[in-house]
């Protein structure tokens, strides 16, 4: 008789991170989200948040210059104790002005930029004098690609107020149709379980914005012998 076949080995997860920026616009709560084009090898023709995995660069940013909001850094430090709260933070911010063409930042001068990388968005930052706004990020979620995922992500969900962004809409990016849309809509697109509950989360957490500080726990998406499961972490 031949050898059993062994099981694949499991892809080792990257680290991610994506922002849900919301805005209100009268009487109605907004989202943005775009469609991942057809030939993408994670997730075609799904409506996603902007985001992406964190790379070397997010990693090498001096952390005295920039500081996330108490609750969200305590949350990331305990949730995920191997991986840099504001390496995941920039990468969010990174990704969504990369997909986008938004920057969410706030004006800064002087020396802040001496010692920051030279890469395509820090010198746009440079540009227009603003740096990423690590404080304006609520970390709302996480989610971890199931095993047999060919191609898994170990991402981090932010939430952020999206009026607070500076720069023009991009028409012809990596996500197409990329536009805001009512919040309630956003449910009736093509999107994966996790991202429901991600907008489910989102406003939750949007409403009770000025109710006080963040919840105790986050929901957690994982799978264990490929059946999902939320722990609240």
């Amino acid at each position: 008789m031949g050898r059993a076949a062994q099981p694949a080995r499991a892809a080792r997860p990257r680290d991610a991170a994506s922002v849900i920026l919301l805005r209100e616009t009268g009487t109605a709560v907004e989202v943005l989200m775009g469609r991942r084009r057809k030939r993408a090898r994670f997730l075609p023709d799904i409506y996603v948040f902007p985001g992406g995995r964190v790379d070397t660069v997010d990693r090498c940013v001096p952390g005295d210059r920039f500081r996330l909001s108490g609750e969200t850094e305590l949350t990331l430090r305990r949730d995920t104790p191997n991986t840099s709260p504001l390496a995941l933070a920039l990468a969010a911010i990174r990704e969504t002005h990369e997909e986008t063409g938004y920057l969410l930042g706030r004006t800064t001068s002087g020396d802040v930029f001496d010692s920051l990388p030279s890469t395509p968005f820090w010198n746009a930052c440079r540009e227009v004098g603003m740096v990423p706004d690590v404080a304006a990020l609520d970390y709302i979620m996480r989610a971890l690609t199931p095993t047999l995922s060919p191609r898994r992500f170990n991402t981090r969900f932010f939430l952020a107020d999206g009026t607070g962004c500076r720069g023009d809409l991009l028409v012809d990016g990596e996500l197409e149709d990329l536009h805001w849309l009512p919040l309630d809509d956003a449910f009736h697109l093509p999107i994966i379980d996790v991202t429901e509950l991600a907008l489910t989360t989102a406003r939750q957490r949007w409403q009770g914005r000025t109710l006080g500080p963040c919840p105790a726990t986050i929901p957690f998406v994982h799978y264990v012998r490929d059946t999902q499961r939320i722990d609240h972490v």
